[in-house]
């Protein structure tokens, strides 16, 4: 789903160079879990907007579902990233004056949906985060943890295939966050590959893997449980009778 090798980001200016990723290998399979760990300063962020297509490069390669992005202009880059990946933020970036029917329709929207392929996918969306009934509602009658669930809806509706979290549990409580990572989790065993980027170590370790970065490399890359999405495939494979290699 997503493979660095040997990439770089460096920050120029005329007086100085700053190595943000150096070296950086990373191999993210179909339907894993992976939390990013580190430091302040350490590259995370440099990872996930590169990751995100949100930056480019400085050298190395980046394979981003079977598709080489090094060298792609902003058009293609923009297209690749709406019909790709998915985002998560940690301050849900939600419209105040819109309701959560209409803060999930707008990248749906930006994507050129017929009008009723977005109702659907934004129904479809608001019920798998438990909040369909309230879709008219606007976001300061939600607590933190349901506007965070109404961000998710809103990355879910254009059907990612990989998911970008950013501290999605930085601005909430311990409760409210537990109950967005078992979200995502589910979310993850319906076969959604997901990045999450955490300081959180009770969030880092219910992941598949945790990957820790420090001075812009991969320093620790740990596999925590098998894939849930795996798991259910290897279960299907042998009831058909199949053998499947990975």
């Amino acid at each position: 789903m997503l493979r660095m090798q040997n990439l770089s980001k460096v920050y120029r200016t005329h007086m100085i160079e700053t190595h943000a990723l150096r070296g950086f290998e990373i191999n993210v399979k179909q339907g894993e879990f992976v939390t990013v760990t580190g430091p302040s300063g350490s590259g995370k962020t440099s990872f996930l907007n590169i990751a995100g297509l949100l930056e480019e490069f400085t050298d190395g390669e980046y394979i981003l579902d079977g598709i080489n992005v090094k060298g792609m202009d902003d058009n293609a880059r923009s297209r690749l990233r709406n019909e790709k990946l998915g985002f998560i933020f940690q301050g849900f970036n939600l419209i105040p004056d819109l309701s959560l029917f209409d803060n999930v329709d707008v990248p749906l929207r930006y994507r050129g949906f017929n009008a009723a392929e977005r109702k659907e996918r934004i129904e479809d969306a608001l019920a798998k985060v438990g909040l369909a009934s309230r879709m008219k509602h606007y976001p300061a009658e939600l607590s933190g943890g349901q506007q965070q669930r109404v961000a998710i809806a809103r990355a879910l509706a254009g059907s990612p295939k990989l998911l970008l979290a950013d501290e999605p549990t930085g601005n909430l409580d311990t409760q409210m966050a537990r109950g967005v990572m078992e979200l995502l989790e589910e979310i993850n065993a319906q076969g959604t590959t997901i990045l999450m980027v955490t300081h959180d170590p009770e969030l880092a370790v219910r992941s598949q893997r945790n990957v820790h970065i420090i001075d812009g490399q991969v320093s620790d890359l740990v596999r925590k449980a098998p894939s849930l999405f795996d798991a259910n495939a290897h279960a299907n494979a042998h009831a058909d009778g199949k053998t499947h290699v990975a």
